[in-house]
């Protein structure tokens, strides 16, 4: 199936003003994506939306609970209305949860799940099933190094389970999609200096982080944006089931 000009990509998690998630919807509405935007905090949608129009992107946003399915129904039903076809998903939303193993309660566990795992779940069955329709997708998840290296400081062992469940969710999305032309991904960001590492990150910070990463210094969101733009891109169609390590050589297999 030919890629279509006229497109849409939804990108959760695009909230947070220094998240990642914001960046990545700068790249794709400067590659010409249309874009779909996701998050739970409504005030972050709408920010994100009225600077991407004013820049002259077609974009329409919607403030969403990604773990609740007729939140995801309802944000996919003014896409359809809004904007041309959804050929592209970037799920970015997650929470992180620094809790100890012994110390995790059952509902810290299930909403670190819901949000990180259930919800990646949903928006893929929501997106794909257009994307069926279209005859080609480009499906993108967010796991963590963590998954790798079962956590450090600010996310244990509850958030490594989820983005480890993430993996496994790519894995079989690229298996069963694939026949339909959608091809499904995941991105394993290292430390990137965004708010989910616990606030700004020092230069104290930085230096102690980057000492045991090869290139010498943390990841930024853009270099994340970069490789979720090719991954969504017509020239990564071969290109599936595979999990991307961003983190500058730290962890080497």
């Amino acid at each position: 199936m030919e890629f279509p000009t006229r497109r849409t990509a939804v990108v959760t998690g695009v909230g947070a003003p220094r998240g990642i998630g914001r960046v990545v919807a700068r790249r794709l509405a400067a590659d010409g994506w249309s874009l779909g935007l996701v998050d739970i905090s409504g005030d972050g949608v709408v920010e994100i939306t009225e600077e991407l129009r004013a820049a002259g992107a077609d974009v329409h946003g919607v403030a969403t609970d990604i773990s609740a399915p007729d939140s995801v129904s309802a944000a996919f039903a003014e896409f359809d209305a809004a904007l041309p076809p959804v050929v592209g998903l970037v799920n970015l939303a997650g929470i992180a949860n620094p809790t100890p193993i012994l110390e995790i309660t059952l509902a810290e566990w299930d909403r670190t799940m819901a949000v990180n795992a259930t919800g990646s779940l949903l928006m893929i069955q929501a997106a794909a099933r257009r994307m069926v329709e279209v005859g080609v997708g480009r499906i993108v998840n967010t796991s963590s190094i963590t998954a790798v290296d079962g956590g450090g400081t600010f996310s244990k062992t509850a958030y490594a389970a989820a983005k480890a469940a993430v993996l496994g969710l790519t894995r079989g999305a690229a298996r069963e999609l694939g026949p339909h032309g959608i091809t499904a991904n995941a991105i394993l960001p290292g430390p990137i200096d965004t708010d989910i590492m616990g606030g700004r990150l020092t230069d104290e910070r930085k230096a102690a982080m980057s000492a045991g990463i090869p290139v010498g210094r943390v990841g930024t969101p853009g270099d994340i944006a970069a490789m979720v733009a090719f991954l969504l891109s017509a020239e990564a169609g071969f290109v599936n089931g595979v999990s991307y390590q961003v983190d500058g050589g730290k962890h080497i297999n």
